[in-house]
């Protein structure tokens, strides 16, 4: 598989490493819940603490929440420099690499 790449904003993940990262996302309970106030500092400071112990990361948005879900994904993504591995139904998945983790804590894709 190709290297996880970084730019300055986003993380590029090929189909192969999203279908692994979903595989291993789809038991996380979700970390960070998204109402009706959308996307506020408080909702991107609680995601970035999460990005600190997670690399792996799954949201889910609130019946209230103001944003469409697969562009919620997508305005997510970006505002935490995370890729987009999955939208289904309600729950978005993202994954930002760590190198702050230990070793053994990190997702290797």
């Amino acid at each position: 598989m190709n290297e996880t790449e970084t730019t300055a904003s986003t993380v590029t993940l090929t189909n192969g490493q999203k279908k692994a990262l979903r595989g291993l996302g789809h038991h996380l309970e979700p970390v960070v819940y998204v109402g009706k106030e959308g996307f506020s500092p408080a909702l991107l400071k609680s995601m970035e603490a999460a990005f600190k112990a997670h690399e792996l990361m799954k949201i889910k948005l609130g019946q209230n929440c103001p944003v469409e879900r697969n562009e919620a994904g997508n305005q997510l993504a970006q505002l935490t420099g995370a890729a987009l591995v999955q939208v289904i139904g309600r729950m978005i998945l993202l994954f930002r690499p760590n190198p702050d983790l230990p070793p053994g804590k990190r997702i290797t894709v």
